[in-house]
């Protein structure tokens, strides 16, 4: 187990050192040299620069153990093993719910929202915490909202 720690280390160490900026033998370009023309960040466009976040989901008043949650999907399943149609959704931020930083949220069929979301989309959900199959806490969603990239 130490050897293993040990490579693992040394693999961190110099592949930190490869990507720091190491000397390679190009010299730098002066930027002195050339005048630089303001542009635009690449990528860049109005739509983004004004898109607003996702509205957050709330709990209903008088539902006891409600939680909600809103940051980027980070995994979805689509398919629920047990065949009875919800969707599972991890969701990054929050005080998280299921781990460090990270929520589940299960989606019931009649809430589902018309597309699925997909990895990197912002989501937000309310409701119930609850044990899912495996133990873990989970939100059983009762308020859905989701905003593609």
């Amino acid at each position: 187990m130490r050897k293993l720690l040990f490579v693992v280390v040394i693999a961190v160490l110099a592949g930190g050192w490869a990507w720091s900026g190491a000397p390679s033998g190009r010299a730098a370009p002066d930027a002195r040299a050339t005048p630089r023309q303001e542009e635009a960040p690449r990528g860049s466009s109005k739509k983004r620069a004004t898109r607003r976040p996702i509205h957050a989901s709330t709990c209903p008043d008088g539902l006891t153990g409600c939680r909600s949650v809103r940051g980027r999907v980070l995994f979805v399943e689509s398919v629920d093993p047990d065949g009875d149609g919800d969707l599972h959704v991890v969701v990054s931020g929050g005080d998280g719910i299921t781990g460090p930083g990270i929520t589940s949220v299960d989606v019931a069929p009649g809430l589902r929202p018309r597309r699925d979301p997909r990895i990197g989309d912002q989501f937000s959900a309310a409701g119930q915490v609850q044990r899912g199959s495996l133990g873990q806490s989970q939100i059983h969603a009762v308020e859905v909202h989701l905003r593609r990239r």
